[in-house]
C-alpha cells in the first residue's frame, strides 16, 4: 500500500463508546485518535511492531489539544483524518479532525507524540527512525501552540485511583485515554449533563503504572463562579478563569505529577 499523507477512517458512534447522555464518550474520541495514529503510522512503515523490532522504541503521547464544535452522537457515524508535520528533533506533530456525513467539521486536535526507550524508559530523537515519509502538509488543524495547563485557584483533592491490570496497555503504563476517563470522573452526573467541553488539553509528564495510586485535584472556578456569586460580582473574574477546569494527577505518596489538564467548558 502507498504511503499517504492523510490518513481517513469512518468510525460508527456505537453503544460501548457513548455517555448517559447519548454523547460520544471524551475518552472514546481519543481513542479513535490513538486508532487512526497507530493505522497511518502503519502505513507509512513505522507502526509499533515496526519501530519495537527494529529501535526497541515505542509512541507515547506527551502532549494534545483538543477543541470540540459538537461531540458526536450515539449512532452516528462520522469520519477522522489524521496527517503528520515535519518530526522536530524529539517531537513528532500529529494532526485531527473529525466530521460528519456532510464533510461538517466537529472536532479539531493537535497533539505532540515522542519515541521512548522500552528498556531505559528515555526519550530518543526522531532522527532514530529513518524512513521515506509521504509528503508532509503544512497546516495544522488548530493554528496555536499549546500552552501550559495551570491552576488559577486552590486545588482541592476529589479522589484516589490504584491503578491496575486493566488500566495498563501494551506499553506498561496507562493509557492517555484512561486518564481521560478519570478526568471526567472528577466532575459529577449533574456537571456533566449541565456543561459541555469545549477544549481540553492534556500534557502527560510521568508514566503511571499497575501499582501506582493517583491522586486527582481539580481547581474549578469556572463552576463556583457561576454558583457562588451573583451575575455583576461574577463579571471581576477573568474570562478565562470561569470558563477553564484545571485537574492534575499526583502520586499519592512521592507527589510525582503525572498529568496536567485544562478544560474549557460552556
Amino acid at each position: 500500500m502507498e504511503a499517504m499523507s492523510i490518513y481517513k477512517k469512518n468510525y460508527h458512534v456505537v453503544y460501548g463508546d457513548s455517555d448517559f447522555y447519548k454523547k460520544l464518550k471524551l475518552s472514546s474520541l481519543f481513542n479513535y485518535f490513538q486508532d487512526i495514529s497507530s493505522l497511518h503510522s502503519e502505513n507509512i512503515g513505522i507502526g509499533i511492531e515496526s519501530i519495537q523490532q527494529n529501535h526497541s522504541v515505542a509512541w507515547v503521547m506527551v502532549r494534545i489539544m483538543v477543541d470540540i464544535v459538537r461531540m458526536p452522537n450515539w449512532n452516528e457515524k462520522i469520519k477522522v483524518e489524521t496527517w503528520p508535520i515535519e518530526p522536530k528533533r524529539l517531537e513528532f506533530e500529529r494532526n485531527f479532525i473529525v466530521r460528519d456525513v456532510e464533510g461538517n467539521v466537529l472536532v479539531k486536535a493537535i497533539s505532540i507524540w515522542v519515541i521512548m526507550d522500552i528498556e531505559k524508559r528515555e526519550i530518543r530523537k526522531t532522527e532514530l527512525i529513518s524512513v521515506e515519509y509521504p509528503p508532509f502538509l503544512e497546516e495544522r488543524a488548530i493554528n496555536q501552540r499549546m500552552g501550559k495547563p495551570k491552576p488559577s485557584g486552590q486545588l482541592e483533592l476529589v479522589y484516589k485511583k490504584l491503578i491496575g491490570y486493566s488500566d495498563i496497555d501494551i506499553n506498561g503504563h496507562l493509557n492517555n485515554s484512561k486518564y481521560i476517563d478519570y478526568i471526567t470522573d472528577c466532575f459529577s452526573m449533574e456537571n456533566h449533563g449541565e456543561y459541555t467541553v469545549e477544549s481540553i488539553q492534556v500534557s502527560y509528564i510521568n508514566e503511571a503504572i499497575a501499582g501506582d495510586t493517583i491522586s486527582f485535584y481539580k481547581d474549578i472556578p469556572a463552576l463556583n463562579s457561576a454558583e457562588i456569586y451573583p451575575m455583576p460580582i461574577a463579571t471581576n473574574i477573568p474570562t478565562k478563569s470561569k470558563n477553564t477546569v484545571y485537574v492534575e494527577g499526583v502520586n499519592a505518596i512521592g507527589g510525582k505529577v503525572y498529568f496536567k489538564s485544562s478544560i474549557t467548558i460552556k
